[in-house]
């Protein structure tokens, strides 16, 4: 018999070292009402964590998306062999977050090709709109709908060396990572003054205290909100960060980006990106 979505195991083990991260990332794009310059929206978060035995707030910002989610992770199994989830999490959302043997990470890049190419057997959904809704509910309060973007798919970006997680559900274990890029460009003029308002109304300050204040009332201690970074200025960190220093965070303006930000941009050239277009579609 088959096994169920919920006999596959969780957690890493000595078989199955490797961590594979499968998700999206969106860039959110507008153009600045004041002088029509490109500009790039964030989700900039505060999380507690554990840091060497410290409680602390890390204050970080990230692009838009989350998981991919196995539509069938029956026939994931039969095509890769053996795998657990990361965690009881991404068991119970079917998140594209799971250990593997290191010998399976070169199917699941063709798995992640073929999806990209449209010639997959349906094991993927990759679609962002879900997240975009949670994020933007998380950070402005507003459900946002898929009529205020235009949203398009750009291809697919793959880090093969694997780098120790900061997810605190498999935190330190070994990762590799598949990134489906998208664009979405925001049309409504309600929600670019929204992002540009709430990117001044909080400094990170704001939200470290904000997270301390959940944690304190029972919470996970975070917090959420907006950054607004300007395309030009991202060009620019690019140039500056030492090779030793890939992936780690970068700073703009005085805010820390997560590294992953850089896979964005389709015009920086990155040693730690394997770029792969968007096919084009025929008709």
């Amino acid at each position: 018999m088959k096994p169920n979505h919920h006999e596959i195991g969780v957690g890493a083990t000595d078989e199955l070292s490797l961590r594979v991260s499968v998700g999206t990332l969106v860039s959110v794009w507008f153009a600045s009402p004041a002088d029509g310059r490109t500009m790039l929206a964030l989700e900039r978060f505060a999380t507690l964590r554990q840091v060497e035995g410290q409680s602390d707030v890390i204050v970080k910002a990230k692009p838009f998306g989350g998981a991919v989610r196995i539509t069938n992770p029956q026939e994931l199994m039969r095509m890769i062999g053996h795998f657990h989830y990361d965690s009881e999490r991404s068991r119970e959302e079917s998140d594209f977050r799971i250990q593997i043997r290191p010998a399976s990470w070169e199917r699941i890049k063709e798995i992640c090709l073929q999806h990209l190419q449209k010639t997959d057997k349906g094991v993927l959904d990759s679609s962002p709109h879900r997240e975009l809704t949670e994020e933007f509910g998380d950070t402005l309060h507003i459900g946002i709908t898929s009529d205020q973007y235009r949203l398009q798919p750009c291809g697919m970006v793959i880090e093969d060396l694997p780098t120790e997680t900061e997810n605190v559900r498999a935190e330190k274990i070994p990762t590799v990572r598949v990134y489906f890029l998208f664009e979405a460009w925001m049309q409504t003029p309600e929600i670019i003054l929204m992002m540009l308002a709430n990117t001044k109304q909080y400094l990170d300050e704001d939200l470290e205290k904000l997270a301390w204040k959940d944690a304190r009332q029972g919470g996970k201690g975070r917090a959420n909100a907006i950054l607004v970074v300007e395309l030009d200025d991202l060009k620019k960190q690019d140039g500056s960060i030492p090779m030793e220093n890939l992936n780690g965070p970068i700073r703009v303006d005085g805010h820390e980006l997560d590294g992953n930000v850089l896979a964005l941009l389709e015009e920086v050239e990155n040693p730690k990106y394997q770029r792969h277009p968007n096919m084009p579609t025929s008709g």
